[in-house]
């Protein structure tokens, strides 16, 4: 029953319909594993409509593999999805970088305080908010790196 999953695009949220593509699921199937699983919670907006991010849906795609591939019971799976959070978890602690699949590149310490939002103003408002809010994920990431140090 392998099949290979689509990869997932550089998105920053993901509709349910979309996941369930992604995924090889159908959208009821991810509303019932939203119960089973407390760890899977997408984004609710207007509607109650769902969005989910890029590590929901990896976290999918591991439920997914438990349960239609390894054979796993829902019970199962969820102790097993317990028990991987918990090993993530104490690797942080630990202090080692879980960075599966992800390229690290050493970048120089740069103060990107020096930047300004004023020098975004040549380019269209669209791309202005993008680059601003691409500066505020940064300056959030370099926070949460330097808590965890």
């Amino acid at each position: 029953m392998e099949k290979s999953l689509p990869p997932i695009p550089a998105k920053r949220y993901f509709t349910i319909g979309e996941v369930g593509d992604l995924c090889g699921v159908k959208p009821h199937v991810l509303r019932y594993w939203e119960q089973e699983f407390t760890q899977l919670r997408p984004m609710k907006r207007r509607g109650n409509r769902r969005y989910y991010q890029h590590h929901e849906v990896l976290m999918i795609r591991r439920i997914r593999d438990l349960l239609y591939d390894q054979g796993f019971t829902i019970s199962g799976a969820r102790n097993k999805m317990q028990e991987l959070l918990q090993n993530e978890r104490d690797k942080k602690r630990n202090g080692e970088v879980l960075l599966d699949g992800v390229e690290v590149l050493e970048v120089d310490d740069v103060d990107l305080e020096d930047f300004e939002d004023s020098e975004l103003s040549e380019h269209s408002d669209e791309v202005s908010g993008q680059l601003v809010q691409f500066r505020r994920e940064l300056f959030e990431i370099r926070e949460l790196l330097a808590v965890s140090d």
